[in-house]
């Protein structure tokens, strides 16, 4: 249980918890067991394995696509309705989490990115920053998540799905690799780089020919970043940067209650 709960704290992100709640006759499991679930399959915890499990899985990717309501309620026979031989039955509550808030991953801890952090803290954002300086990434706020590495692009690897990417480093050329990584792998919610129209439009040139990032792919970003509010103080840009991502959390959010809904009109 203790491993489950650390689990369900620290994850990031969209997740299901899946709990047996009531069990009668035969079965594999016992009541009060739990598992949690994101995007990636099984994240904690367990079911009972099996044909069980998978059931349970599946309906927890269709919560995590937007498919089904945000909790549900089974009572499933496991011979009848799961096609195994035990001839009891188990009552499953799932729930839909959105542990931590978005995860916001920054690449460069400069001047703009501090100030932006302070603004992002208090908010529903999980916040990591990226950088090559220790004396930079010792700056953060308390409750900011630093990384140091010395190969910002290969960081993105690590980074869950449905995450918020955006470059701030020192130039252009350190944000190329980050930015090309995040649109080859095609599964961030958002990907943004800090700059001008000019540098986008070097950018997309240099995504193709030097990184080999398709054509149509290679502007697939945002840039300028931040909405068109404020000055160019870097607390301005980091309130406007701060109103974009909100932005992009609560259209997220009003997609997937209108799928909800159309799922749930559907015959």
């Amino acid at each position: 249980m203790k491993d489950f709960l650390t689990a369900l704290h620290g994850h990031e992100g969209p997740a299901v918890e899946a709990i047996v709640v009531a069990i009668h006759g035969s079965v594999p499991v016992t009541a009060g067991a739990r598992m949690l679930v994101d995007a990636t399959g099984l994240v904690a915890g367990t079911v009972g394995g099996g044909k069980l499990e998978a059931r349970v899985l599946q309906e927890a990717r269709e919560m995590l696509q937007g498919r089904a309501a945000a909790t549900r309620f089974f009572f499933w026979h496991l011979n009848r309705d799961i096609g195994m031989t035990c001839g009891g039955s188990v009552s499953v509550f799932l729930q839909l989490w959105h542990c931590g808030g978005p995860g916001v991953h920054i690449f460069g801890a400069g001047h703009v990115s501090q100030a932006l952090v302070r603004v992002l803290a208090p908010l529903s954002f999980t916040v990591h920053v990226y950088d090559e300086r220790e004396e930079w990434l010792a700056r953060l706020p308390e409750g900011i998540q630093p990384h140091q590495t010395q190969d910002l692009a290969a960081s993105v690897a690590d980074i869950p799905d449905g995450s918020y990417i955006l470059c701030m480093t020192r130039g252009h050329e350190a944000d190329r690799p980050v930015l090309a990584r995040a649109l080859k792998e095609n599964r961030f919610a958002f990907v943004g780089v800090i700059g001008s129209r000019a540098k986008r439009a070097v950018l997309e040139r240099e995504l193709q020919a030097l990184e080999g990032v398709p054509g149509e792919k290679a502007t697939e970003f945002t840039c300028p970043l931040g909405l068109p509010v404020g000055s160019d103080h870097p607390a301005e840009i980091a309130i406007s940067i701060a109103a974009q991502l909100l932005q992009i959390r609560d259209r997220g959010s009003a997609l997937r209650g209108e799928l909800r809904s159309q799922s749930s009109a559907a015959p």
